[in-house]
């Protein structure tokens, strides 16, 4: 990292957003030309486009026959929410997080819900708690994929398929990038604008047999608003898994979703989702090997993300920095790439340690990953340079 002189190539697709996400690879407003503009989502033609989005998210996501979908308002957020206020509280909660998302089921169920035993193992960023402490003998609360740190579980091995009670689990950044142990999942939570790089505001919610079992034997002390009612006289409201959604859903976004079902599809299904991530986050690899100026936020490469792509400086220059000028660093860093067009939106979260979160989900290109490297070279030695001018 010692060059100024700007890249020739750039990017093709300068959006490496972690939500909403990029389009998929040749996407268009033509493909949405047969969306249900105007029409009622209780219509037949509304009630079949939704029932088909339920039903390719099954072919593609791979969820067994037994299992309900449902599309719920509010995004991943909707979908956990439903999922915590609904069936929380029959016995004793172990919550599991590391990072801020996770954090914040925490805050609802200890803060929010009150619930009276409930146990919480988190670990900082970079790194995941000890998931052999966690007694799956109670409900568990954890993130598939953590979004703001870059780490995520490697497989379901940790959870015992004799479990009593029953896991929880928020995918929304691991869906359609990574194989989700389904048997062991009794609640599975993702929105549209992630991995598909679909529109914002709506979720999916999927329920295990075990989970609507639960739905219907347990009723929580606490009043439930319709938006998150998921049974009527103790009965699940199979209508929301058929298509019936509990408020009124975006129609034109409905569309686009199942375009990007429709492109997964045609490229090969989840199998060739997870290639293309999985040889997206490489790109990226391969990079921070070569710079001993960044790093991986993930401490284990077994369990580092192959969508949210977390990094720090660890160049001295910055590392030394105190946390408000390393943030001013970052800022300095993403200004560069965004005057330049290269690059939106890809400093880390808010809550997250300062550096960079780059999405490799499997709409993006491994070809724009590639011409964004030499580019992250040239703004890191370009802010360095300003900083050492600064001093």
């Amino acid at each position: 990292m010692t060059t100024l002189s700007a890249p020739g190539l750039r990017p093709a697709n300068p959006n490496f957003s972690s939500g909403p996400c990029a389009k998929r690879p040749g996407w268009s407003l033509e493909g949405l030309r047969d969306a249900a503009l105007g029409r009622s989502h209780r219509a037949k033609i509304g009630k079949a486009k939704l029932a088909r989005a339920i039903d390719l998210t099954r072919e593609v996501l791979q969820v067994p026959a037994d299992y309900r979908i449902g599309i719920v308002p509010a995004s991943d957020t909707g979908a956990v929410e439903m999922a915590l206020w609904s069936l929380l509280g029959e016995r004793g909660v172990d919550m599991v997080a590391w990072e801020s998302f996770g954090a914040g089921w925490v805050t609802d169920v200890v803060k929010q819900l009150k619930l009276p035993d409930v146990r919480t193992f988190d670990a900082p960023y970079g790194a995941l708690p000890d998931l052999a402490a966690v007694d799956f003998d109670r409900d568990v609360v954890f993130t598939w994929n953590g979004t703001t740190s870059g780490v995520r579980v490697a497989n379901g091995d940790f959870i015992p398929a004799d479990r009593k009670g029953l896991t929880i689990c928020d995918a929304t950044s691991a869906a359609f990038a990574q194989k989700l142990d389904f048997d062991k999942l009794d609640v599975v939570t993702f929105s549209w604008q992630k991995v598909l790089g679909g529109e914002g505001g709506h979720g999916m919610l999927i329920l295990s047999p075990r989970a609507v079992a639960r739905l219907e034997s347990y009723k929580p002390a606490w009043p439930l608003p319709k938006i998150f009612r998921l049974t009527s006289g103790g009965k699940l409201i199979e209508g929301i898994f058929k298509g019936e959604t509990i408020n009124t859903p975006s129609m034109l976004a409905v569309e686009d979703y199942l375009d990007a079902l429709d492109w997964a599809k045609s490229i090969g299904g989840l199998d060739a989702l997870i290639a293309r991530a999985d040889a997206n986050a490489k790109v990226l690899a391969d990079w921070v090997a070569n710079n001993p100026a960044v790093a991986f936020l993930a401490t284990d490469e077994a369990t580092r993300s192959n969508t949210s792509v977390c990094l720090r400086f660890v160049d001295p220059a910055v590392s030394g920095l105190d946390d408000a000028g390393q943030q001013a660093f970052v800022k300095a860093f993403i200004g560069l790439l965004e005057a330049e067009k290269v690059a939106y939106d890809i400093a880390s979260y808010r809550d997250a340690p300062p550096g960079l979160r780059i999405w490799c989900g499997a709409t993006v290109e491994a070809s724009d990953l590639q011409a964004l490297t030499p580019w992250l070279d040239w703004a890191f030695a370009t802010a360095k340079a300003s900083l050492k001018a600064a001093a």
